[in-house]
């Protein structure tokens, strides 16, 4: 007869596997397990129209709105994304082929990747905020805009940028920290208060 583990003959007792671990009273996203968070404040020289760039450790770089951002601060509603920048260039039309991503349009920190009509009749032009190859734009804005406020970390994303892979290091140390993007906000505001 085999002896199990509540047998009180055996010499010692096995927790069960459940109670080996310490469980988080929050699990993290895979954005928060895979991606470091750096934050591009006042881009283009708009105050207050920030960008949030996560950074993977393939290099690979999603840009997003910073929780700053208007459009996200003030959870507006979102009528139309347009990806249809200017006459000559039209971010769907981005053919990327291969390892090293040809055809991908280049694109510096205030490259404009859409235009955003909100239902308050305001109007943003959002960047890239990071020096890079574009690998790929969401097009599920087009159909569900709404995402960008929603879901900024996830589904809501603007592009995927590949920047230089002998410069990411560089890029990423330009960027804010989230500390350093949390003192930046608070010093902001700080400076608002005293006027």
């Amino acid at each position: 007869m085999e002896k199990t583990q509540s047998d009180s003959s055996l010499p010692f007792c096995v927790p069960s596997i459940e109670d080996s671990y310490e469980k988080p009273d929050k699990y993290s996203s895979v954005t928060e397990r895979y991606y470091t968070p750096r934050f591009a404040v006042d881009v283009s020289g708009k105050e207050g129209e920030d960008f949030c760039v996560l950074f993977h450790s393939n290099k690979i770089c999603v840009v997003t709105l910073a929780p700053s951002h208007p459009i996200r601060k003030e959870k507006k509603g979102i009528l139309e994304v347009n990806f249809q920048v200017s006459t000559k260039v039209d971010r769907l039309k981005n053919k990327v082929s291969g390892k090293g991503k040809r055809g991908a349009q280049l694109l510096t920190t205030n490259s404009a990747l859409c235009l955003v009509e909100c239902s308050d009749g305001s109007k943003y032009t959002l960047y890239s905020s990071i020096q890079g190859k574009l690998v790929e734009i969401n097009d599920k804005l087009i159909e569900k805009p709404s995402l960008l406020v929603e879901r900024p970390l996830s589904e809501g994303y603007i592009a995927i940028v590949l920047p230089n892979l002998q410069k990411s290091k560089q890029l990423k140390e330009e960027l804010l920290t989230p500390e350093s993007y949390e003192e930046f906000l608070l010093s902001k505001t700080k400076n608002v208060n005293k006027e």
